[in-house]
């Protein structure tokens, strides 16, 4: 090999393949070869083995003098503070890319303000790449290691002339960089940071081709295993190792990370396997692997996690981290569970790099945001969240916390499990294995001076007495309940034998929420709604003429479901007067969200008809989540 030709790969982030002008050589070189070792390209990090799992397969470069110029111009123009300026420089040396992109992402600086200082400073055209329909020839031009390196795309190729997408069109590094390896004159267009972000994960990344990989097992690689008493523990461990099987469970959690996946389930029946995905809260079949490869699968996945193969009569739960690519880490929870035919395993995604906790963003009514507000500003009591399991509970309890979370505050958590670090409060994973329970926890919570406490969940009497005592001496409680609605939640407290004096006197406020899905942005359109339709869900007649439908047509933006993303509905219940004499008196369930409603609170359903006004979801969705009034 010669000098040059090793220049080039080191340039493009890859050993394996040699970069030419030949656009199925470039795709090569920045896409990466599938078959070899399970690799993914793009910003996804190659899912070799257990040890691959942890390194990137995008490497992390250290910032260039590019980010210091636009940095400083920025800064000049007032587009961003020094707090900001010094902030992304940080973040920058860290996951590299451009800096207008951690800017945006890290600091929430406007992308608007940016690209109109960029356009105004350089007078160079600005694109919308995520937008825009690339040919395949010339997205082939730029390797995808090159074109997450430096955060640029390129959008048309004209001769010998290539026009490039940039987050920061300053960047010289980059331009020659682009210009040495692919022999083109290069002309620099600007960029949106988060637009090109959504070009590449686009262009760069390709549906996995499961009957590809599937086409790899042979029929003489793996016997149909029929009982799990005949299973060889040295076969099974072998099997674990095996290309094909370890190709496959990367394929799966590679497709999973790209599909937004919060969940992924894998179930044996007597004769199937049946692989599916959670994607904003709904579930959908992916794949039927051969019944043959369940052990191994299983298996595959609980030697990742740290868990026994050898046992298979008991339940199992352990976790899987990966890194993704620029500085972000994904934590899998995996729970294995045994079934009438093989063990269910089911993977929970749990993504900290785009955990929300903005309030203004999280879908709170103005009124339920003020109440919401007002209840954790509070020195004393305690506010509680409802729903089921994976509605959004954990992400608002954060976001309160976030809010809380100042240098003059002790906050402790009880989590089980810990979902997402949160620097500066002190988080506890509960071991109830250990004696380490939520009722323990709260009682040395108690001899650590708190001021905030938040408890994962009140699931019993003894978690429940001890919040509603340390409610009442002097500190801020949060915590969760499983219960349909706000009402019910006070009735659930009852059940758990706390006295209803103890309930009105703690409780500052009930926050019951459900997730619905968003309609797509990318294939939203217009459609008149029946007007019996909206009545049947409970809008009064004469508002029925405010209502405009919008619905998702299906695209390969939301996987043609027509849903992108969830948005939360709330249910806010303030501990009043009258709602404290109605708990004192025993009032039921009812009586209690009569007197609510009374007072202001808006319903579940009530919330979602709202969004339905604001084109933000549909009849469907408020009607699979909510229960009518």
């Amino acid at each position: 090999m010669t000098d040059r030709e090793g220049e080039l790969e080191a340039r493009a982030g890859r050993g394996a393949d040699r970069p030419t002008r030949a656009p199925s050589r470039l795709r090569a070189l920045g896409r990466g070869a599938a078959a070899a070792g399970g690799g993914r390209t793009g910003n996804f990090v190659g899912l070799g083995g257990v040890e691959a799992v942890t390194k990137p397969v995008v490497p992390v470069f250290k910032a260039h003098s590019a980010s210091s110029r636009i940095g400083d111009l920025l800064l000049k123009q007032g587009v961003i503070t020094p707090h900001d300026l010094h902030v992304a420089r940080a973040r920058h040396r860290e996951v590299g890319g451009a800096l207008t992109t951690v800017l945006v992402k890290t600091c929430g600086v406007s992308e608007a303000e940016i690209l109109s200082v960029l356009q105004e400073e350089y007078h160079l055209p600005v694109v919308d790449p995520a937008a825009l329909d690339l040919a395949p020839e010339v997205i082939d031009v730029i390797p995808a290691a090159l074109a997450a390196k430096y955060h640029i795309i390129p959008v048309s190729l004209a001769r010998s002339t290539l026009t490039l997408a940039m987050a920061d069109p300053s960047d010289l590094v980059a331009i020659n960089e682009v210009k040495f390896l692919t022999g083109f004159d290069v002309r620099a267009a600007i960029g949106g940071p988060l637009s090109i972000e959504r070009a590449i994960e686009r262009w760069y990344e390709h549906a996995v081709n499961y009957g590809d990989v599937l086409s790899e097992i042979a029929d003489e690689d793996m016997e149909v295993v029929r009982h799990d008493a005949e299973v060889d523990l040295k076969l099974l461990e072998k099997a674990t190792e095996d290309a094909p099987v370890v190709k496959l469970v990367n394929a799966l959690l590679t497709d999973a990370i790209r599909k937004r996946a919060s969940d992924i389930h894998i179930e044996p029946y007597e004769k199937m396997l049946r692989v599916r995905f959670r994607v904003d809260g709904v579930l959908h079949e992916i794949m039927q692997p051969p019944i043959k490869l369940k052990n191994a699968i299983t298996s595959r996945i609980k030697v990742m996690a740290s868990l026994d193969i050898a046992e298979r009569r008991l339940p199992q739960d352990g976790r899987i981290k990966v890194k993704i690519g620029q500085g972000r880490e994904m934590d899998l929870r995996v729970s294995t569970l045994p079934t009438l035919f093989g063990e269910k395993v089911v993977m929970r995604l749990l993504d900290k790099g785009t955990v929300q906790l903005d309030l203004a963003k999280l879908g709170f009514d103005p009124q339920s945001l003020e109440w919401f507000q007002h209840a954790i500003s509070q020195p004393w009591g305690m506010m509680l969240v409802t729903g089921p399991t994976g509605s959004g509970k954990t992400t608002t309890l954060y976001s309160a916390l976030s809010l809380l979370n100042k240098t003059g505050t002790n906050i402790s958590t009880a989590e089980d499990p810990v979902e997402y670090n949160l620097p500066g409060i002190n988080q506890v994973q509960v071991h109830d294995d250990i004696g380490l329970s939520f009722a323990a926890s709260l009682r040395a919570f108690l001899r650590q001076d708190p001021d905030v406490i938040m408890v994962g969940e009140i699931r019993d009497f003894e978690t429940a007495e001890i919040s509603v005592k340390a409610a009442l001496t002097g500190h801020l409680v949060l915590s969760t309940v499983h219960t349909n609605d706000a009402p019910s939640t006070v009735n659930r407290l009852l059940n758990m034998g706390i006295e209803p004096f103890l309930i009105a006197s703690s409780v500052n406020l009930i926050l019951a929420q459900r997730l619905a899905r968003v309609v797509c942005p990318k294939c939203i359109q217009a459609f008149e709604i029946p007007k019996q339709a909206l009545i049947d869900l409970g809008v009064p007649g004469e508002e029925v003429h405010t209502f405009e439908g919008r619905r998702g047509a299906g695209c390969s933006n939301c996987g043609g479901t027509g849903y992108r993303g969830r948005v939360a509905l709330y249910e806010a219940m303030r501990m009043s007067e009258s709602v404290r004499d109605l708990v004192l008196s025993g009032g039921s369930a009812t009586e209690l969200k009569r007197q609510a409603v009374d007072e202001g609170m808006i319903t579940l359903r009530r919330a979602g008809i709202e969004k339905i006004r604001s084109g933000l979801t549909t009849i469907e969705e408020v009607l699979r989540v909510t229960m009518s009034d």
